[in-house]
């Protein structure tokens, strides 16, 4: 089991979310904690520990410390802007 912290930026990111979008995304952040690996993410080039789930057009990237079992959420960004 993992903990998942939320940064303060993916807080605000979560906001600007509709009721239907902030709930799948929600859910997807939660299962983070039993499984970090899920089918589908991708390592974000560039980085060593940064990956990105796709929920919908929503994009959540997190990074993942293994050593210390936390998912950090940095962003949760339309597909758009997800990467600038």
């Amino acid at each position: 089991m993992y903990e998942v912290f939320l940064e303060r930026r993916a807080e605000r990111d979560l906001k600007r979310l509709s009721a239907k979008e902030f709930h799948r995304v929600i859910r997807e952040i939660k299962a983070l904690a039993e499984n970090p690996r899920p089918v589908g993410r991708r390592k974000i080039a560039g980085s060593e520990n940064d990956w990105r789930i796709r929920v919908g057009d929503c994009r959540v990237i997190y990074e993942l410390d293994e050593k210390a079992r936390a998912v950090r959420v940095m962003r949760v960004r339309h597909r758009r802007e997800a990467y600038r």
